[in-house]
């Protein structure tokens, strides 16, 4: 019976699919920018840089990425090297090509050349063995627009906090 058991929460694993491991989040850039839309991308890869961010090495923060022909490049995020990499390490932040879709690329291109846009990196992840990145096309907020959603989002946990103390009482 005990088999049973594990056989069918293996196959329940199977169905949900691969298992997202976060590596890395920009919380920064959706602080700094209205984010319109998204996309998931592959990531070209060395082995070390692999390596290193199965350690959780990179950060996210000044990382930006642009249309190039046809290709999107995501350019100065940083990846540590790896600690047991020898003259084979990589360079910590150097230009990495992204795997997209023809029309996904065409419509980031469009998009990107339009005053105000720009394309960010939001958070990098591993998808069962292969290493993710959710790329967003971003426009920029102004000063008050960031007092304002910090505003919001301390009124928001005010409310909840009132709310639980009621409940308690």
């Amino acid at each position: 019976m005990a088999a049973k058991k594990k056989t069918a929460a293996k196959k329940a694993a199977r169905e949900d699919g691969p298992e997202k491991k976060l590596i890395a989040s920009n919380k920064r850039a959706r602080h700094d920018y209205y984010i319109d839309d998204t996309w998931e991308a592959g990531i070209v890869l060395s082995g070390t840089e692999v390596k290193s961010l199965r350690d959780r090495g990179a950060s996210l923060i000044d990382g930006y990425c642009f249309v190039e022909g046809r290709e999107v490049w995501m350019d100065a995020v940083h990846i540590a090297p790896y600690v047991k990499g020898t003259w084979t390490n990589h360079a910590a932040r150097r230009k990495r090509k992204l795997l997209l879709h023809k029309q996904e690329i065409e419509r980031l291109a469009s998009k990107s050349r339009e005053k105000g846009f720009t394309i960010v990196p939001l958070e990098m992840y591993f998808l069962g063995s292969h290493a993710k990145v959710v790329i967003g096309l971003a426009r920029g907020k102004k000063e008050w627009d960031k007092r304002q959603t910090l505003r919001e989002q301390q009124d928001l946990r005010e409310a909840q906090r009132a709310m639980r103390q009621r409940e308690l009482a």
